[in-house]
């Protein structure tokens, strides 16, 4: 009777200690991420699995919302997962711009700095442009963009700005870019809620056709 206590007490120790070992793992290394709308097609798609490398922007220390250092600056281009401010949420956009960059959009296409942005991976699934708002002066626009009062308003999606990011944040925007909810909408990202960037696709399931994509299977999506 006391070795088979003895036994399951070393195997309940055993997943213990398996069990916070993957916490910590989940916390502060790698998290698994799925992709849950169509707003970063063809990039990544719906029903992408992916494994999110987390010390890219810094330390989650774990079971907080606590990272060191707090503010690490991303680089534009790079697709990034956050924490979508304090929801318990994640999302996943690309960094479009960094604080100071000033973004405007015209007619769908992108201006950074006063110049196009060449975007080879961008798509548009809506053949509608919107005019935008009117009536704003810089000023305001730029005010009511930061407190996040154009969220629900579709205008702003294809005609925009210009806007300068403010310190510590970035603007991110979906690949896709007539399905995404993004800076155009709620403001700017503050660093701080960087999560990680993707690494890899482990699994992909295609929903519509009920089918496993093989083809996507350990596509390494660093820095795509």
């Amino acid at each position: 009777m006391a070795s088979r206590k003895k036994r399951f007490y070393d195997q309940v120790k055993e997943w213990v200690i398996i069990i916070l070992l993957v916490l910590i793992v989940r916390a502060t290394l790698l998290q698994a991420y799925v992709i849950p709308t169509p707003s970063m097609e063809n990039t990544l798609l719906v029903g992408d699995f992916l494994f999110v490398f987390k010390p890219s922007f810094g330390f989650v220390i774990p079971f907080t919302d606590i990272k060191i250092p707090e503010d690490v600056k991303p680089k534009r281009g790079e697709v990034v997962v956050f924490k979508f401010f304090n929801e318990n949420k994640d999302y996943v956009k690309r960094v479009i711009a960094l604080e100071g960059d000033t973004v405007e959009i015209r007619n769908k296409r992108v201006y950074l700095n006063g110049k196009p942005l060449k975007e080879d991976y961008v798509i548009f699934s809506d053949p509608k442009t919107y005019d935008g708002l009117s009536g704003y002066s810089r000023e305001e626009f730029q005010e009511y963009w930061e407190k996040g009062f154009f969220a629900s308003d579709i205008r702003v999606r294809d005609n925009f700005g210009p806007v300068v990011v403010p310190k510590g944040t970035a603007f991110v925007m979906g690949d896709n870019r007539d399905e995404s909810w993004d800076s155009r909408f709620w403001g700017p990202l503050p660093y701080k809620y960087l999560r990680g960037k993707p690494l890899i696709i482990y699994f992909s399931f295609d929903w519509k056709k009920k089918r496993v994509r093989f083809e996507r299977l350990f596509k390494v999506v660093w820095n795509i």
